[in-house]
């Protein structure tokens, strides 16, 4: 099927296929259900999915081996892979994008963030240019789609040159895309490369080999350890993951599965689906009539204990994700307004929560025997909603946010990144996490019966741990 530009989803919401033949837009899915939050919080799609094997060997020594040795991350098939091309797209990305793109050039790469009118966030992504006026958008697909709208119906010079949705089938993509990481990674990659590897600073962009192929680099360095992500010909994939396997043995290389993805997402310090900012508001109205109902943005599910009935309590600004370093002032861009006069006391901090180990033993006990159980915690990754939101607490009231919590085979602890107001941002400061959903959970499949359960968390002011 040729790529329409969105990543689209297989739904089983029985609402949506009563009237698909009908419903063309995000806008009127949304007026079908009486609502977003409607939509959203008894969704039933299920979390967001990783379209490699679960487990290679097993998810304690793979997460082991990201600080030990080396990893191997496939991540060709799971992220879209968007292509703008023309004399405009330099300046579509800026209009768009908090990120300046003062002498931008080609071989660099951003952490683009798009927001809305209010200053709050759309997406992320990856964005790389490998040449002048031709930049690609990796990553989710909520950026990706803001930015070819606004291509298509803001007068630029500048167009979808290639787009790559996910595909379990690596012929289906242009590119592969892997990444090799840990202690021993430059060693392994060296090998490959006949010698020395260039210089590429972090978030920079090089050249190497592997044996006989070229390939394109960045220096991503998640929490810190030696490596790269890379990418070329999905032609010659299989080729390149054959000689880093064989070089490999040699390294203590290992594959990672999915269940250890969203836990190095989180690690990493890096807040991975929140909900875009889109379903409300008036001049965001004309994007949700163009966004089609069947893409991944209009079948999210909601979830969480910040059960307000308000989608918008689930929006986020880049300050309260961590991103208010990139923002500059020095560009007009969508939402800046918004941001440059945002006062201080709205402006979150992204932490690490680190959970009570007591209280994460008292959610596993409830399981067992008779009585009320808890909703559970999934090792090593708890997912029961494409974009999740607990409420954080002090003496009871919301304070901040928790996103999904994991379980760190590093730390040795269960873990969670939350947003919280900055006076509460000290390291060894006790809050509370309300975990699971109110009156016995949403009408979600992926949502068992359960209580609430008040989990202690202290909060660490350093959610990347560089080694």
């Amino acid at each position: 099927m040729e790529s329409t530009g969105f990543q689209y989803v297989k739904t089983t919401d029985t609402n949506a296929e009563a009237y698909s033949m009908t419903q063309q837009s995000l806008q009127q899915k949304i007026d079908a259900h009486g609502g977003a939050w409607r939509m959203l919080y008894d969704s039933p799609a299920e979390p967001f999915t990783f379209l490699v094997q679960s487990e290679y060997s097993n998810w304690i020594d793979e997460q082991r081996a990201w600080r030990d040795s080396a990893v191997f991350q496939d991540m060709s098939h799971h992220m879209q892979d968007v292509t703008f091309e023309g004399p405009d797209v330099v300046r579509l990305l800026s209009d768009l994008g908090i990120n300046s793109f003062k002498g931008f050039r080609p071989m660099q790469a951003k952490q683009y963030v798009a927001c809305n009118y209010d200053g709050q966030c759309i997406g992320d992504a990856i964005l790389t240019c490998e040449e002048e006026n031709r930049i690609s958008i990796v990553g989710m697909p909520m950026a990706a789609n803001w930015i070819r709208f606004h291509a298509e119906t803001g007068g630029y010079d500048a167009w979808v040159e290639h787009d790559d949705p996910p595909s379990a089938n690596l012929g289906d993509r242009r590119r592969f895309r892997f990444q090799v990481q840990g202690p021993n990674a430059n060693a392994l990659l060296e090998e490959l490369n006949g010698g020395p590897l260039p210089d590429i600073p972090f978030f920079k962009m090089g050249r190497f080999r592997v044996g006989p192929h070229d390939v394109t680099a960045l220096n991503h360095r998640m929490s810190g350890a030696p490596g790269y992500e890379f990418w070329g010909p999905s032609e010659v994939g299989q080729d390149v993951k054959d000689l880093i396997v064989d070089a490999g043995s040699r390294y203590g290389l290992t594959f990672v599965g999915s269940r250890t993805y969203s836990v190095t997402a989180v690690v990493s310090g890096w807040i991975a689906s929140p909900l875009p900012a889109i379903y409300t508001g008036r001049n965001m109205r004309p994007y949700r009539e163009w966004l089609p109902a069947t893409s991944l943005d209009a079948n999210l599910s909601l979830g969480g204990s910040l059960a307000t009935g308000n989608v918008e309590d689930h929006y986020f600004t880049p300050y309260d994700l961590g991103y208010g370093f990139m923002i500059r002032f020095d560009h007009d861009f969508i939402g800046r307004t918004s941001l440059e006069v945002m006062p201080p006391e709205r402006r979150k901090k992204k932490v690490r929560l680190v959970w009570n180990d007591e209280d994460v033993v008292d959610i596993y006990a409830s399981g067992l025997g008779k009585g009320e159980r808890y909703k559970h915690l999934d090792m090593p990754a708890t997912s029961y909603a494409t974009a999740q939101s607990d409420r954080v607490t002090l003496d009871g009231k919301t304070v901040g946010v928790s996103f999904y919590p994991v379980y760190s085979e590093f730390d040795r602890s269960w873990i969670s990144l939350g947003a919280i107001p900055a006076d509460l941002a000290v390291d060894g400061q006790e809050l509370t996490v309300v975990w699971g959903e109110p009156d016995g959970g949403s009408k979600k499949i992926t949502v068992e019966p359960h209580v609430q359960k008040d989990v202690r968390v202290r909060v660490d002011t350093h959610p990347v741990k560089r080694d």
